[in-house]
């Protein structure tokens, strides 16, 4: 099993993407990159945690590559979007790849060049692309929120 985390936004939709993908064991949703120990929603939604809304994705690469992976993660937002997805603002909702070897860090520049180049994107890419840190999961009644709130949207500020 093996380890990928990204943040792109609200992580109820960003959840929703990928647990349901050939080959991803686990989803969990959480708060990383910031410095406040063990933080809750709450807190993470003060915008004065420096933590993103992200998510751990737990994975076998003998079913799904991290390249994979990596273009969902390019498929479900706007990276151009600097701390802000669509009326989620704020840099909880930044666009991030926290990398846990340096084999994802080497993949996951390359692959945002690439997107870049693709001409998919008008405006430039601002996914950040930093270590995996700590973890923290969130509040239970976040995790696969989708699946157990079917037809509901993501809280917008």
């Amino acid at each position: 099993m093996t380890k990928a985390t990204f943040a792109a936004g609200c992580f109820w939709g960003v959840e929703a993407a990928f647990y349901e993908l050939d080959g991803v064991i686990s989803t969990t949703v959480g708060y990383t990159g910031g410095n406040t120990e063990d933080p809750t929603y709450q807190e993470v939604c003060t915008d004065r945690t420096g933590h993103a809304e992200a998510v751990l994705v737990e994975y076998d690469p003998d079913k799904i590559s991290y390249s994979q992976l990596l273009d969902v993660f390019w498929s479900i937002h706007d990276p151009t979007q600097l701390n802000r997805q669509g009326p989620d603002v704020g840099t909880q909702y930044r666009s991030a790849i926290f990398y846990h070897t340096p084999e994802q860090k080497a993949e996951a520049i390359s692959s945002k060049e690439s997107a870049q180049e693709s001409g998919k994107f008008t405006s430039d890419i601002v996914t950040v692309i930093v270590p995996a840190s700590e973890f923290y999961p969130a509040e239970e009644y976040h995790q696969k929120y989708f699946l157990k709130h079917k037809h509901v949207a993501c809280k917008r500020n």
